[in-house]
């Protein structure tokens, strides 16, 4: 395996950016891949489109190396969004989700709902946004054939306990919107049927990125109800229409974008290579350094503090009348965060450049002179 300062070296970000929630930045990786890659589609030499061709497995293996689902299992999709939409629209029955997740999850299930009239969303109630086992257990109903999460909860930063919720639920499908921890977080993937993350946030793959992974029992219970030409065990299915693949790979449409399967591919390898664990245990170290700095400016942090219930998300919640305070303070020292609502967002990845923590030291500080000034 290599080590994490050759992963951590492939930052380019400028100092200043706390934004992984977000968007990635690329990595040294994918940028290389991309120009690579490009370079080949450019020249179209004898032989090389062959090669494009190939990354759709190649980024299916690199999945299958970080989830656990065979690369059978793994059908690749441009966001987590089409992933969700592909999982909702094909379910029947009722799904309990929490109506705060992020819009992704809460809208394919509404969307789904309108359009078949064959899924039934149910709203979770929760304790400030945070799904837990108890709560889902609690509202679980005979009719529920699905549950659906977020691994990481965009706006409290909440890290979903999947194993939990597997114990809880029984053999019905837990659906996962991965985004916000996947590369990051080791998770027991093992516990969901049906995971869909996009690359363009913490694996710093770029937009385009994502895929779905369906277990043997989503595959079973799920109608790919869009499902295109490529979605047929048949290679070019000319003069009839052959029915969906009893694979994965019925959940697609029609043939991806090479490049970005590259670059998704490039991106995923670098972070096996390094390890989920090992990028997992800098960028908490590196949280518990944010956490540290923003106590000393006695700012309420409103994301969790325990190491098993966080990722790289970091809330702030001040005063409503500093709000603006904050935000200015950290936009004039250089800081790029999310403000949505009452709260500011920071996002910390496995690379932690000294100089953003001084940055942030120096935006906190100017907001405290202001506040109490």
């Amino acid at each position: 395996m290599n080590s994490l300062l050759s992963f951590t070296d492939g930052f380019r970000d400028e100092p200043g950016y706390l934004n992984y929630g977000r968007v990635g930045p690329l990595s040294d990786a994918v940028v290389a891949e991309t120009l690579g890659q490009t370079e080949v589609l450019s020249r179209a030499r004898y032989g090389s489109l062959d090669h494009l061709a190939e990354q759709d497995l190649r980024a299916r293996t690199a999945v299958s190396a970080l989830t656990g689902f065979t690369p059978e299992q793994v059908v690749l999709q441009p966001n987590t969004s089409s992933g969700l939409m592909q999982a909702m629209f094909g379910l029947t029955g009722s799904v309990l989700l929490s109506a705060g997740d992020f819009p992704s999850v809460p809208f394919a299930a509404v969307r789904a709902a309108e359009s078949l009239h064959v899924v039934t969303p149910l709203w979770l109630q929760t304790e400030h946004g945070r799904v837990t086992p108890g709560q889902i257990r609690d509202q679980l109903t005979p009719a529920v054939a699905a549950v659906a999460v977020c691994l990481v909860d965009s706006r409290t930063g909440y890290r979903a306990d999947l194993e939990g919720i597997r114990q809880v639920i029984g053999d019905r499908l837990l659906i996962v919107d991965a985004i916000q921890g996947f590369g990051i977080v080791d998770a027991a993937y093992e516990a969901a049927d049906v995971v869909a993350s996009g690359g363009q946030k913490w694996t710093r793959a770029g937009w385009g990125t994502g895929f779905l992974a369906l277990s043997e029992r989503a595959l079973e219970r799920l109608v790919p109800v869009y499902s295109g030409y490529v979605g047929t065990d048949t290679d070019e299915p000319w003069d009839e229409v052959t029915p969906p693949s009893r694979a994965a790979s019925a959940f697609r449409v029609t043939n991806g974008d090479s490049i970005a399967q590259a670059r998704f591919a490039a991106a995923l390898e670098q972070i096996s290579d390094v390890g989920v664990d090992v990028i997992q245990t800098a960028m908490n170290d590196n949280v518990s350094q944010i956490i540290q700095l923003v106590d000393e400016f006695v700012i309420e942090i409103v994301s969790p503090r325990d190491v098993r219930e966080r990722a790289g998300i970091v809330v702030l919640e001040p005063p409503a009348e500093l709000l603006t305070t904050l935000v200015a303070s950290l936009h004039n020292h250089g800081i790029t965060a999310t403000t949505r609502g009452a709260t500011v967002r920071l996002s910390v990845h496995a690379a932690l450049d000294p100089d953003t923590v001084t940055m942030l030291r120096g935006a906190l500080t100017a907001y405290t002179l202001a506040a109490t000034y």
